[in-house]
């Protein structure tokens, strides 16, 4: 079985339609995780009249093989008034491939510096949204490994949301078995007994830019000073 899901956008209003309870919910928000996470977590906010914002994580990829998870970082400044750093690392990962502690610490270091460009290219200075006492809907275009997830639970979580729940469209066994003992809830569309990778199961997988996170975030911003009702 291949190619279920036809593209980003098609993927978070199905999703959306699993949500509906949150319609127009006083606290829900949603997040997406960029790059490819934000299309999806797009549809849902402009499907039920929420909040749009993303959560600045990202892979740590193999030094060999920089598509491979070896863990997923964080960055700090993604919220105002928290000071730490999240650096989630996948031990087992690498021990197998032998990637020792430095070489790991220096792809997170790079990935922080990205994340920090990304905060100010995302959201041009404005503040993120409020996570306390939200009901945080947290959005990918997919869960292979659950890292990068992890580590955007593990610091949301910091801020003490009433809620968090996690909505992809196709996710592995394996991921939703680790994330089911973090989040409060998972809507997920698809999850396959042989996952393959994330990309297998679009017709329409292309790469999302930075420029299009940028639209689709924009746009967002002028439906709440104006759109809404």
């Amino acid at each position: 079985m291949k190619a279920v899901l036809p593209n980003r956008r098609e993927a978070g209003q199905r999703l959306a339609a699993k949500l509906s309870a949150y319609v127009n919910h006083p606290q829900a928000i949603v997040l997406g995780l960029p790059r490819g996470g934000v299309p999806v977590a797009y549809e849902i906010a402009r499907s039920l009249n929420l909040p749009l914002d993303v959560c600045l994580v990202k892979k740590i990829g193999l030094p060999q093989n920089p598509e491979i998870a070896v863990g997923a970082v964080a960055e700090d400044a993604l919220l105002h008034d928290y000071s730490g750093n999240i650096t989630i690392v996948d031990e087992n990962m690498a021990q197998i491939h032998r990637v020792a502690l430095e070489q790991i610490k220096a792809i997170a270091a790079r990935a922080k510096a990205e994340l920090r460009w990304r905060d100010r290219c995302y959201r041009h200075c404005r503040p993120m949204v409020r996570i306390r006492d939200s009901i945080v809907i947290l959005v990918d275009d997919g869960i292979a490994t659950g890292l990068t997830m992890h580590a955007a639970l593990t610091v949301l979580q910091q801020h003490e949301p009433e809620k968090i729940i996690i909505a992809t469209p196709v996710a592995s066994l394996s991921a939703i078995k680790h994330l089911k003992t973090q989040a409060d809830d998972i809507t997920c569309l698809i999850t396959p007994e042989h996952f393959n990778a994330v990309g297998f199961w679009y017709e329409d997988f292309t790469q999302i830019t930075d420029g299009e996170v940028c639209d689709l975030l924009s746009i967002e911003t002028h439906m709440e000073s104006g759109v809404r009702s």
